[in-house]
């Protein structure tokens, strides 16, 4: 696709909500102006629209029908409890929706919303970012049957997003990334956690089994005193570490011994086994913003009507295995109640 076709095609886009999140949405929208006409943005707060209407210049809609009426396509950036009214409202008036995850407040409006956009035969996609984060794409190649995933997802606390669990509001992120990797029906959830500061869980540690053997161990919490979001994945002869934070990837293969390396690393497996030799590989990692481009592979999937990178269904499936945990924690308190 080129930038020529992209001129003729301009995507006419309205954003819903201009808070934190809404601001990131309208400033990487206003910079890919190949891809999209930024036609203005709508948010019910007096005082959040006037300051982002002085920010960025922006037309503010009254009302969510006037701004859906002058687009083609809704980019959804509002609280989770609204986002299925929203999403609903544009793919019944004909309009693409990009919505930010989790994709809607309950499971019974998830399903409602993947009929629906089966129905209308429109793009959806969902906010799930960090399929975009350049330090996963460079990991991708080097996926072959992940048996075991240990990630860690480790923010500073901040009041924002404590409406939710830590598993709707971090956690979500790797159950994505983990549904996305491995390629098999989930088996047997367990988790525990627990509300430290919020009425919410604010800590959670999950164990996912899969019908292919892979375990995945999820850790997530909003009360650490460092952020950290990695993840390492464990396949045979290979160990794949990817640090979403620092967008870093680093490969370890293990492969037949290589005599002519004098520096190879040497391993010895045991008795009867030839020794192996371990191979450290850094891909590069480009300088990409993960939001921008997730918006602009939408607008991709609009002009060239093809399947979104992270459809309504995954954004399904990711909240699926959220709510599974979720019992999980229900469980394990009134264990701890009782």
């Amino acid at each position: 696709m080129s930038y020529k076709q992209l001129e003729m095609t301009k995507i006419k886009l309205g954003i819903l909500g201009a808070g934190h999140l809404g601001k990131i949405h309208i400033r990487l929208v206003k910079e890919l102006t190949d891809e999209f006409d930024l036609v203005g943005f709508h948010d019910p707060n007096k005082e959040i629209s006037k300051s982002a209407t002085k920010e960025f210049g922006l037309k503010a809609f009254r009302s969510i029908e006037e701004l859906i009426d002058q687009c083609d396509a809704i980019d959804i950036v509002t609280p989770t409890l609204s986002h299925f009214n929203c999403a609903q409202h544009a793919l019944r008036s004909g309009k693409h929706v990009f919505i930010e995850k989790p994709l809607t407040n309950t499971m019974e409006e998830a399903k409602k919303l993947v009929d629906l956009t089966h129905e209308a035969k429109l793009s959806v996609q969902v906010g799930h970012v960090e399929r975009f984060n350049p330090a996963f794409a460079a990991a991708q190649p080097y996926f072959d049957q992940v048996m075991f995933i240990e990630t860690h997802r480790l923010t500073e606390y901040n009041p924002r997003g404590t409406d939710v669990s830590v598993v709707l509001d971090l956690m979500i992120h790797d159950i994505d990334i983990v549904l996305n990797v491995v390629n098999a029906n989930l088996r047997k959830t367990s988790a525990s956690g627990v509300a430290v500061i919020s009425d919410n869980p604010d800590i959670c540690n999950a164990r996912l089994e899969f019908d292919n053997g892979c375990v995945a161990n999820l850790t997530a919490s909003r009360i650490s005193l460092k952020n950290m979001r990695k993840s390492r994945f464990f396949q045979k002869n290979a160990y794949i570490t990817v640090d979403f934070l620092e967008r870093q990837t680093d490969i370890v293969q293990i492969q037949d011994l290589d005599p002519t390396d004098p520096f190879g690393v040497i391993i010895n497996p045991g008795k009867d086994k030839k020794p192996k030799q371990l191979v450290f590989d850094k891909p590069t990692v480009l300088e990409t913003n993960a939001i921008k481009e997730e918006l602009r592979s939408f607008a991709y999937s609009i002009i060239n009507s093809t399947p979104t990178k992270v459809s309504a269904e995954d954004g399904h499936d990711a909240m699926h295995v959220a709510y599974r945990i979720l019992d999980q924690l229900s469980f394990s308190n009134s264990i701890f109640a009782s």
